[in-house]
């Protein structure tokens, strides 16, 4: 059997910080903004906005050069509650896509999608889905690499930022690593690659010409890692940082939806897509939550639950049709519909293989 290919995304909100606050405050959009100490300050720069960086401005760089470099810049001291607040819209987005994901920090992550049936399991048109859907929901911008392994995918996302996306294939995987300056290696610092250009390592190409053995000599442990990277080869996992514990989607309309028809449709064709992605990861679901966002924004939440029988994709229309009608769905306007399945369990779990349920419950949240 073919192993897996796998599809790996690295997502990275472009200069994060700087650009909650120039959300938030719409008077500093268009304007060089530093997030951090303050001019007079022995602070370092923590972000700072695209205009900013058009002066050489950069984060970890002390705030006094930053000033001198741009005295008109505006120094903010950091939100980080704003931050966080924002984090956790972005990385549950990325939830809805992927089957690991894994935080590097506020703004960035790894995401596996190898076993997502979202977009025909197309890992470029999730990417793009995923950068979607952070703009509409946070009105902020995010880079996004595409790669079959978490290095390349992390490299990809640096090449068209603001708002990129790059995509390396397997086929690409070393002819581009070999024009790759050496110091652009995630896992290269300035040390490292001052002693690998002293040995005449300029670029991958140049890396992949060193043999393990004399890169052991110079690099220890790491020799390895270089020796596999020079490749294209980078089999390390996305580890995810907590279990799934649902997988759902959501549609929310461009002017406020009454018709009851129209919302049950447009929930089944969601619930369509939540089972796809399901059977391709292996799971059942042991409750169904609808979701309805009115248009005053108010947000219910309405879910079925089995104690035993893990639910299906063929008695969904009904359980939908219940959940809604326990709404005021058609009485209020709705802008957002959604469904999510949880009480995940493995279909190779020999408990999920369970037989009638003795017990079926409505709750109402």
């Amino acid at each position: 059997m073919t192993p897996l290919q796998r599809k790996i995304i690295h997502i990275d909100m472009d200069a994060f910080f700087a650009s909650v606050e120039q959300r938030d405050q719409p008077e500093l959009q268009g304007k060089p903004v530093i997030v951090g100490g303050q001019p007079n300050s022995r602070g370092v720069v923590a972000a700072c906005s695209y205009e900013a960086r058009q002066f050489g401005i950069h984060s970890a760089m002390p705030c006094s050069r930053a000033y001198r470099l741009c005295p008109q810049a505006i120094f903010i001291p950091p939100r980080f509650d704003a931050y966080k607040a924002v984090s956790k819209i972005i990385h549950e987005i990325f939830w809805r896509y992927a089957t690991d994901v894994e935080p590097l920090s506020l703004d960035e992550a790894y995401l596996d999608v190898s076993h997502s049936s979202e977009y025909k399991g197309s890992a470029t048109r999730i990417a793009e889905a995923i950068k979607h859907d952070i703009k509409a929901e946070t009105q902020l911008i995010a880079s996004a690499g595409v790669s079959y392994n978490k290095f390349l995918a992390k490299i990809a996302s640096d090449m068209d930022k603001p708002d990129g996306l790059y995509v390396i294939r397997p086929e690409q995987g070393e002819a581009f690593i070999a024009t790759l300056p050496i110091g652009s290696f995630y896992g290269v610092g300035p040390a490292t690659e001052i002693k690998m250009n002293k040995l005449g390592i300029k670029t991958g190409r140049d890396l992949r010409s060193k043999s393990s053995v004399e890169l052991t000599k110079h690099f220890g442990k790491s020799a390895e890692y270089f020796f596999q990277i020079a490749r294209g080869i980078d089999h390390r996992p996305v580890r995810s940082t907590r279990i799934r514990k649902s997988l759902g989607k959501e549609k929310t309309f461009k002017t406020d939806v009454y018709d009851k028809t129209l919302l049950l449709e447009k929930l089944n064709q969601l619930a369509q897509k939540v089972f796809e992605n399901l059977a391709a990861q292996q799971f059942m679901a042991k409750t169904i939550t609808v979701k309805i966002k009115y248009a005053n924004f108010k947000s219910v939440t309405r879910s079925y639950s089995s104690t035993k029988i893990f639910i299906q994709l063929p008695e969904i229309p009904n359980i939908l049709t219940e959940l809604l009608s326990r709404t005021d769905a058609g009485q209020q306007g709705v802008r957002l519909v959604g469904i999510s399945a949880s009480g995940l369990q493995s279909m190779n779990d020999k408990k999920a293989k369970n037989g009638p349920a003795d017990q079926l419950e409505f709750n109402l949240n």
